[in-house]
């Protein structure tokens, strides 16, 4: 990775640790899978977007109902439990 790429990174995840008021390094603790049946929903707030059958990594069970999660765009939110699948 160049210079300019590594910044880039690094900006972005004070700017995700800012919003969500994480504490500590972004580790991915595991990946998993959106279910492909289920339909397409755009972002907003701190939800992620979500596309069926994308791979996201996980950074935090957060609770009963939501992951925080990675895209492979590096954007960061909130997901539904119910819309994921282990890979």
């Amino acid at each position: 990775m160049t210079l300019k790429a590594c910044k880039k990174e690094e900006k972005i995840d004070k700017e995700f640790q800012k919003k969500f008021k994480f504490e500590g390094s972004i580790s991915v603790l595991t990946q998993m899978m959106v279910d492909p049946a289920v339909t397409e929903k755009r972002g907003g707030g701190k939800n992620l977007p979500l596309r069926r059958g994308e791979i996201l990594d996980v950074i935090q069970f957060t609770n009963q109902e939501q992951i925080l999660c990675r895209n492979s765009q590096r954007r960061y939110g909130y997901v539904p439990r119910a819309v994921m699948l282990p890979l």
